[in-house]
């Protein structure tokens, strides 16, 4: 049987952005993942990009090191009684699983070293927000994984309590700021532009206000008040937006997808 390094079972959109975010960063060749998917349409996608794909999710934990769940949730009680057995002490399991604990884990293979991560789908890119749980690891492990999402983007441990937050903000976030982003490009075309510039000098202009809070680490409403002046247009568009419920919209957003996630990992865990 052919070794790989790591092995993902799950080729759905984390799946293969965790791929070809290992192989963008320069950690991994191609060969040295392997992905597991059952849908033939998507093995027949896969299969076109270049990565080596099974069916059979027992092979790919055999053949790897590394164990990456990246499953949906449903799926991850039928996945575990196929995959059980296969586990051993060279192993140790990371989960983007949304909902599924610790515990669950640990139920379902022992104490075997296991990692919850939540990142999001610009891991392809090398610039995701990976937030990470770690349980019955050891300090070198827990480097191995941090480095790894590190070249991949930005890290941070946090207690497992907060995984679910850290799913609305990071993983959710990502279509939250990108709803924002086709607003403002759909508002550029309305004043003027044609739809590939007005959608380039958005993304342009979110990306510089992103590094602009990363960078300098200021709060937001600092950079915001170097460019809103007295009368100005920019506080003016600001006040209508918030009259219209901007800031508003975006938290109950945000409360109605960790509640709804609330609900479905009380579900998942009886």
């Amino acid at each position: 049987m052919k070794k790989y390094r790591i092995a993902i079972l799950g080729g759905g959109n984390i799946g293969t952005s965790l791929a070809k975010g290992l192989i963008r960063s320069g950690q991994y060749d191609i060969e040295e993942i392997i992905l597991t998917e059952k849908r033939e349409s998507r093995i027949s996608f896969l299969k076109k990009a270049g990565f080596n794909i099974t069916e059979d999710n027992n092979e790919a934990v055999s053949s790897a090191e590394i164990v990456v769940m990246a499953v949906k949730p449903q799926q991850f009680y039928m996945l575990k009684e196929e995959i059980k057995t296969k586990f051993n002490s060279h192993h140790f399991l990371i989960s983007t699983i949304t909902g599924i604990s610790h515990k669950d884990i640990e139920t379902a293979f022992g104490s075997i070293p296991n990692i919850r991560i939540m990142p999001n789908t610009a891991l392809e890119i090398c610039e995701s927000m990976t937030c990470l749980s770690f349980r019955h690891t050891t300090g070198k492990q827990e480097k191995t994984v941090i480095d790894m999402f590190e070249k991949m983007g930005k890290t941070v441990i946090i207690p497992e309590e907060l995984m679910d937050a850290a799913t609305v903000i990071g993983a959710c976030g990502i279509a939250f700021a990108l709803r924002f982003m086709r607003a403002m490009s759909q508002g550029g075309i309305e004043i003027g532009f044609n739809a590939e510039m007005s959608q380039m000098i958005t993304a342009q202009t979110v990306r510089g206000a992103s590094r602009l809070i990363l960078e300098t680490g200021n709060h937001a409403e600092q950079e915001i008040d170097k460019v809103t002046t007295p009368q100005g247009i920019t506080i003016s568009g600001l006040n209508e937006m918030e009259h219209q419920g901007l800031s508003s919209a975006v938290i109950r957003g945000l409360i109605t997808s960790f509640n709804k996630l609330e609900n479905l990992s009380v579900k998942s865990s009886k």
